[in-house]
């Protein structure tokens, strides 16, 4: 079971897990940004900016926290609940077992960039995947000349790992990608998860075995 969803503060900003309260910031929030953020996106459906679509965003937020699958964040400028809505931050595509490692992506607002808000709030994030979460490693990639992204990541600890060519269709076109990974300091070993499979096979073998057992027709 995952810890209870995060609501987290630094000086300036508030971080929580996005829920239904969210979704009407959320659109207006990309509905500003759109045309700024789209040429480091990949394609979005024609519904991204209507109101059914965050709507069922914020909705997915609380599913996959709760089968440890992402951690929707939404950043406020404020530590009011309605304080201006300035940033997401997604860690997805979590992984449990010896691997305990995710990918994280992000977006802010045109008028919050270069006022180190972005960098809090995701080191907000960040400790809490980290000590809460128990995740081994945080990677992140970006389009070379994203230098926001690069000097963001780099003040933030993360390592260059690699290079990948045509690691995403992005604006229009297979994209190159810097890799880069954040590594938990604690280097706390993975809790051992029951495994399924195993649990499972007892009753698989069972039906195996009736299966040869039955005389042929």
């Amino acid at each position: 079971m995952p810890p209870p969803p995060p609501l987290l503060f630094g000086a300036r900003v508030r971080v929580s897990l996005a829920d239904d309260a969210d979704a009407g910031d959320l659109l207006e929030f990309h509905r500003r940004n759109l045309d700024r953020l789209k040429r480091w996106m990949p394609p979005v459906p024609e519904t991204f900016l209507t109101p059914d679509y965050w709507a069922r965003w914020v909705t997915a937020a609380q599913w996959l926290y709760d089968k440890e699958q992402a951690m929707r964040l939404i950043v406020r400028h404020g530590t009011a609940a309605d304080a201006p809505l300035i940033a997401q931050a997604n860690f997805s595509n979590i992984v449990k077992g010896p691997f305990q490692a995710c990918l994280l992506g992000y977006h802010v607002d045109g008028g919050a960039e270069g006022r180190g808000l972005m960098r809090e709030a995701l080191q907000l994030g960040i400790r809490f995947v980290f000590e809460e979460i128990r995740l081994h490693r945080i990677m992140a990639n970006y389009i070379p000349g994203n230098d926001r992204s690069a000097r963001l990541l780099e003040r933030l600890g993360f390592e260059r790992e690699g290079y990948a060519r045509d690691y995403l269709f992005i604006d229009g076109a297979w994209r190159d990608h810097v890799l880069t990974a954040l590594t938990n300091p604690a280097q706390t070993a993975p809790v051992a998860d029951r495994d399924l499979h195993t649990a499972r096979a007892p009753l698989a073998m069972a039906r195996i075995a009736r299966r040869i057992a039955r005389p042929r027709q």
